[in-house]
């Protein structure tokens, strides 16, 4: 199990959350006292340690403030398995729709995966050895050395020719001088193919079980394809590394993983909030509760991987609540999520922050990919805070989505850019606030907000 999270504190992980979010302080520190709660856990009693339950969380608040980044962020600084799922998506159990247990076959899936790729990475030295050594088997097969005896020299051991002549290739190999040459190699045909032809008759959401037997009905198949050597060493590389990990380990560590470790978001839990009505739509909202509550109280939950218990997964919840309140969920579910966080509209000085300093800030992709056409982009501060008031302008003339109107802006006004970009190599385009006003100048006017809105 990873340990990084042994070495984080409190204040190491909002540390590291505040490279990507701005502002939301409260939640930030809630999702870091959660998951140092995990280390402190490990480190009880085994008699107390299955008695310490998560302390789940409810975030409260409108659209693109950063509910769902928060916790994405927190999952990438532990390791941890993560999904998001909509809690709109799911309905009770007897309507159409999914089982609210796929949540959690979905993580177990997403770990398998996780740990999966971690051993790749730790046997692709090897596997890059037998792929070579698969290719030069295929370049040079045994039967091309069984010559007359005559065509071979008595004092040359064909053995030793053949082994000269492969070292030779293998020199070849490295320096990339077959990468080009055709070879023909048994390609593994993925099992989704066989079984695609069942999302169209309704089944992609089939049970586990049936979803285990179909794959059995239909097991995995070769074909016979010519390929570059290029492409060749790839997929033999990827078959070698399959050969190499060991799947047993994988799913051991990874039931593990999501029992000890796994975050499950749930998002629009405030889209199945019910307020009083017993018929209609209601009668099902409240159903999907009744349903994620075992989830989330601590269950056990059958995937094709094994048995997973839910008790210790930590369970995030989030919703805008515009149209009812958390006192709206069933009381049961309520006392499941026992920290409550308010998130803040952002301002337009977050929003202005939001563009500049974030690792992952919008100014910074888009000078980044205009870059890569020989375009140089010059932001102004005062063009990044024009920018930053007219989102503020739009979200409070139509929908406030928050940071997101950031992305319908910034793609507007650069919009001429980015279509004559290749035209423009080695220029400089400074923006400045009069360029920012000339090209957002419909969403200054308010003629026609419906084409900004996301």
């Amino acid at each position: 199990m990873n340990n990084q999270e042994n070495e984080l504190t409190p204040v190491q992980i909002v540390s590291e959350l505040d490279k990507y979010i701005i502002g939301q302080d409260k939640a930030k520190k809630s999702v870091a006292i959660a998951l140092r709660n995990r280390y402190r856990r490990k480190n009880l009693p085994d008699e107390l340690k299955d008695e310490v339950a998560p302390k789940n969380i409810i975030m409260i608040g409108p659209t693109g403030v950063g509910k769902t980044e928060i916790a994405r962020r927190l999952s990438n600084i532990s390791r941890a398995p993560f999904i998001k799922v909509e809690a709109t998506k799911y309905t009770e159990v007897g309507y159409v729709g999914r089982d609210v247990e796929s949540m959690i076959r979905d993580l177990a899936n997403i770990a398998v995966h996780n740990i999966k790729k971690e051993m790749s990475e730790e046997v692709e030295s090897v596997a890059k050895e037998r792929a070579e050594d698969a290719l030069l088997d295929i370049l040079l097969p045994p039967i091309s050395f069984q010559r007359k005896k005559e065509e071979v020299p008595a004092q040359v051991p064909s053995e030793e020719r053949r082994n000269s002549t492969r070292e030779r290739f293998r020199e070849m190999l490295k320096r990339g001088e077959l990468e080009d040459k055709l070879v023909e190699i048994d390609v593994k045909q993925p099992k989704t193919q066989v079984l695609g032809m069942f999302a169209g008759m309704g089944l992609e959401e089939m049970d586990t079980n049936i979803s285990n037997m179909f794959s059995n009905i239909f097991p995995e198949k070769k074909k016979r394809k010519k390929v570059k050597v290029s492409e060749a060493r790839a997929i033999l590389e990827e078959e070698e590394k399959d050969k190499l990990i060991d799947m047993d380990k994988v799913v051991k560590e990874a039931i593990e993983r999501v029992e000890q470790m796994g975050i499950v978001f749930l998002d629009e839990i405030d889209k199945i909030a019910q307020k009083g009505s017993t018929h209609g739509p209601d009668v099902s909202r409240e159903g999907v509760q009744r349903d994620i509550l075992p989830i989330v109280e601590g269950s056990t939950v059958t995937t094709k991987y094994g048995a997973v218990r839910t008790h210790h997964i930590l369970f995030i919840a989030a919703g805008a609540f515009h149209m009812s309140k958390p006192s709206d969920l069933i009381p049961e579910l309520q006392g499941r999520f026992p920290i409550r966080v308010e998130l803040n509209s952002l301002s337009t000085d977050d929003l202005e922050k939001i563009l500049l300093q974030p690792k992952n800030a919008l100014v910074k992709q888009y000078e980044a990919l205009l870059e890569t056409e020989g375009v140089k982009l010059d932001f102004s501060e005062d063009a990044i805070r024009e920018i930053a008031q007219i989102a503020t302008f739009v979200n409070s003339q139509s929908e406030n989505i928050g940071a997101r109107r950031l992305h319908t802006i910034m793609e507007l006004l650069l919009e001429d850019v980015s279509f004559t970009a290749p035209e423009l190599k080695g220029q400089t385009i400074p923006i400045t606030v009069d360029y920012v006003q000339k090209k957002l100048k419909d969403v200054l006017e308010n003629k026609d907000l419906s084409k900004y809105i996301l």
